[in-house]
């Protein structure tokens, strides 16, 4: 036989309950032998939803009703037909099992695994026979194994309610602060049959880096061959031939592996390679490198192709006169970051599709986000979400999988560690989009400040893992890439006791004591180095609500609004962030209005102050871009995939060129907040084109008439920014309550309201509308008698999968804006419906009076 062939095993699957306490009216269906049909990859929540057996946990309070799934043991079952083949060996090949599972083929136990984030392989050509055979994958309950293996391993704390610091599965799985308790089960990832003789390839890691100064494109490809038992082929020498291809290159090398040997490395240079990109600095071409395995005569064994893409990466950390920088660099180009967090977008991660992935990253694109961060507490993604950012010059953040807890370096943990990092560092090799891996998340500034050292009493808690195990394996296995112990993280490795993993003047940052505690004008006080993590939260879109909500009547503290806010006294955190800025309203749905502005606005406020300290501060991740179901949560896009105005006002925020207004000092140095600021005008130009214009800033009544106004010729370089103290038009308001300040420049626009809304003397807003239909959608046109701030046409409400162009845009009297409408093909929308003002709403609602 000359290649290796592959069976895929997802057929036929059955699975059933063989343990735990299952509802007496499903326990007839659940123990027969013969199942219910069993989707291959899939989980048993899903298995069970698809069968009419248990209702969908997503909605209401069904998420109390299913707990006994997650304590249950289920075995899947399928029949595997098979005839000899002539190959040396058959290997069982499983992508990936959730989690604690035992594997027998035929009535004899393959194997036994404990980690969610692992493939596996196992030769059983010898338990094979002719015809039928049997295979059979018994899942533990991972609640009861959560509990188990932390008796097991010692005590050690965490911020859940279930040990999942225990279990090498997906921590959010087990419940978060936005995220559904109902840990699964299943084969979740693909299964297959492998036959081969010989030899074949094992792993095939290709390394491309660039040497941005000569073009020139270098790649490493390393080489693992297994060789079967067999003499012959197994034992002989063997040839491997690497070529890369695409985007004007043709390049060739081989290896070759001598009797016994099973490695080796083969290097190209690729003279004049196209540089990879991230998205906003250039194109991301992609190269193709084929791989293959022969024999010493020629015939080949086994074949590998990958896509890569040309391009240097490295963090600068480095010393300077406000502490420590935290810079991204690519191609010898420092990175302004416009990122997000992203974490697992379902609960039940078979859901998501090679579509939901490029549905999430169009998202991602059109709020101007550069950069995802693949959250700890998550899995490591499956290979078409880095796939699609190599291609639209995403960065990938990657995370290895801890997150806000102590873990234990003894065993049995500490080898599933290694082997978990070995494999997937190994895998995500070849993905040019991913530029930085991070050891944890929040576990070493947890462990100095959230009590982990007096409750740990002298139990290991993951340092080692941080410092020695996951930056060893970095290097080992790619060392092409920079590597940080944790995030927060101040820039030192060894970690320094005397230096404090979360101070803003050192390395990256998280706030969270702006929305735990303080109110979002706040973000202003502090400029860190880079800041990795923060947000605000509001409720999903109105349309997914009231879909994963049947409470009637439907009120912020209604029984079923309570299940789906997950974090801790987070509506008290919400209405406390509101007080400030709006009165708190009555009505469901002007609650609903006032709460998505409040986050869109508080997050557009940390961004724009973010950018208007570049170079100093050099990223913004916000978290967070997507949900994993339907809840009021700190994302962008909420768990049915439909955008919340935050997802615009990124955009807004994210623009290439930005104006905007914020307090400085009257020197121009730091933040004060202690009466002495005065307003300055900044612009950000994130491009590779100087911006050149006349700045027109001027100070305004919510009449439209000008109080003052100035003009300034400005030019700001590539990827620079400009700050301009314009003193004589922003120092003094005589209105406070009915002025605003105004920045243009071209199509840029900044803006700066001295009073809070609800102090402001906003009036009901005064539009004329008019609905101009299109075959291909429709516009609204709306022009503004009246000041009109945070338009926004909340399309769902009248068509559930509608999406619009933009929202939350200001008018002044007089202008007009033309808001896109898509609807699905087929869906026809009652203009009149879009126009009404439960639809088009203003922050004008909220406060003016009639």
């Amino acid at each position: 036989m000359t290649r290796t062939t592959a069976v895929p095993l997802h057929d036929g699957w059955t699975v059933r309950a063989v343990a735990g306490a299952v509802p007496e009216a499903l326990a007839a269906a659940l123990h027969d032998e013969r199942g219910v049909p069993a989707t291959v990859p899939g989980t048993v929540h899903t298995d069970l939803l698809a069968a009419g057996l248990i209702p969908d946990p997503y909605l209401d309070d069904h998420e109390a009703l299913l707990k006994w799934v997650s304590a249950c043991d289920w075995e899947y079952r399928t029949t595997i037909a098979w005839q000899p083949d002539g190959h040396d060996r058959q290997d069982l090949v499983f992508d990936g099992l959730d989690t604690v599972a035992t594997i027998t083929l035929n009535g004899v136990e393959v194997a036994r695994t404990a980690n969610q984030h692992r493939r596996y392989r196992w030769d059983v050509s010898a338990l094979l026979r002719p015809g039928a055979n049997e295979l059979a994958v018994r899942f533990a309950s991972p609640v009861r194994e959560a509990d188990a293996r932390s008796l097991a391993l010692g005590y050690r704390p965490q911020v859940n309610h279930h040990p999942f610091n225990a279990l090498r599965k997906a921590a959010y799985n087990f419940g978060w602060d936005w995220g559904i308790d109902a840990a699964t089960v299943g084969i979740w990832r693909p299964a297959r049959l492998e036959s081969w003789s010989g030899a074949r390839l094992a792993e095939v890691r290709p390394l491309a880096t660039a040497d941005a100064a000569r073009g020139a494109g270098l790649l490493d490809v390393h080489v693992e061959v297994e060789r079967s038992a067999l003499e012959g082929v197994a034992t002989g020498p063997l040839d491997v031939a690497v070529r890369v291809a695409g985007h004007g290159a043709d390049v060739a090398a081989t290896a070759h592996l001598a009797a016994g040997e099973s490695a080796a490395v083969v290097r190209l240079e690729v003279p004049d390679a196209a540089l990879w990109w991230p998205r906003g600095y250039g194109d991301q071409p992609l190269h193709d490198v084929a791989t293959t395995l022969a024999d010493e005569d020629g015939a080949v064994l086994d074949s590998r192709v990958a896509r890569t893409g040309f391009r240097s990466v490295r963090l600068a950390v480095e010393p300077d006169e406000h502490g420590t920088s935290f810079t991204i660099v690519v191609n010898d180009r420092p990175v302004w970051v416009r990122g997000a967090n992203w974490i697992p977008d379902d609960e039940f991660l078979p859901r998501v599709t090679r579509a939901r992935y490029a549905a999430r990253l169009d998202q991602a694109e059109s709020a101007g986000i550069n950069l995802l961060r693949v959250w700890g507490g998550g899995v490591y993604e499956a290979d078409d979400f880095y796939a699609g950012c190599d291609e639209r010059g995403v960065l990938v953040w990657q995370d290895f999988a801890f997150a806000c807890a102590a873990y234990a370096e003894e065993e049995p943990l500490r080898a599933e560690v290694e082997a978990e990092a070995r494999d997937n560092v190994s895998r995500l090799a070849p993905h040019p989009s991913l530029v930085l891996w991070n050891g944890s998340n929040e576990n070493v500034w947890g462990h100095r400040t959230w009590g982990w050292i007096k409750r740990l009493d002298g139990r290991t808690w993951g340092l080692d893992y941080y410092e020695n195990l996951l930056p060893a394996v970095v290097a080992e296995l790619d060392g092409t890439r920079p590597y940080t112990p944790s995030s927060p993280w101040s820039g030192d490795l060894p970690i320094k006791p005397d230096l404090f993993p979360n101070d803003p003047r050192h390395g990256s940052m998280h706030s969270w004591e702006l929305w735990n505690r303080e109110d979002w004008p706040h973000y202003r006080d502090v400029v860190p180095r880079f800041m990795a993590e923060f947000g605000w939260q509001g409720p999903p879109t109105w349309s997914t609500l009231v879909r994963s909500v049947s409470d009637d009547p439907l009120t912020p503290e209604s029984p079923g609004m309570q299940v789906h806010q997950k974090a801790a006294s987070g509506n008290d955190k919400l209405t406390d962030g509101l007080l400030a800025h709006l009165p708190l309203p009555d009505d469901m749905d002007d609650w609903h209005w006032a709460m998505s502005w409040n986050q869109a606005t508080a997050v557009q406020v940390a961004v724009e102050h973010l950018r208007s300290w570049s170079p100093r501060c050099m990223g913004s991740v916000m978290w967070q871009l997507n949900d994993c179901w339907p809840v009021t949560s700190w994302a962008a896009v909420d768990g049915d995939g439909r955008p919340k105005p935050l997802l615009h006002a990124l955009a807004h925020a994210h623009a290439d060129r930005l104006v905007t207004i914020q307090p400085r000092s009257a020197s121009g140095g730091e933040p004060v907040g202690d009466g002495t600021d005065v307003l300055a005008v900044v612009v950000v130009n994130d491009t590779d084109q100087a911006w050149g214009g006349e700045l027109v800033v001027r100070r305004l009544g919510f009449d439209g008439t000008a109080r003052a106004e100035l003009r300034v010729p400005v030019e700001v370089g590539q990827r620079g920014t400009w700050t301009f103290l314009p003193d004589r038009v922003s120092t003094r308001f005589a209105d406070a309550a009915a002025e605003l300040l105004v920045a243009d420049l071209d199509d840029a626009r900044g803006l700066w309201f001295p009073a809070e809304p609800r102090d402001s003397a906003l009036a009901a807003p005064r539009l004329e509308t008019e609905v101009l239909v299109a075959d291909d959608g429709l516009t609204v046109r709306v022009t503004a008698e009246n000041l009109v701030r945070d338009l926004t046409l909340l399309v769902d409400k009248v068509c559930p999968d509608a999406r619009v162009d933009d929202m939350l845009v200001t008018l002044l009297p007089g202008e007009s804006v033309d808001v896109r409408v898509t609807v699905p093909d087929g869906v026809r929308v009652d203009p009149d419906a879009l126009v009404a003002p439960h639809v088009l709403r203003s922050l004008n609602q909220l406060v003016g009076a009639p």
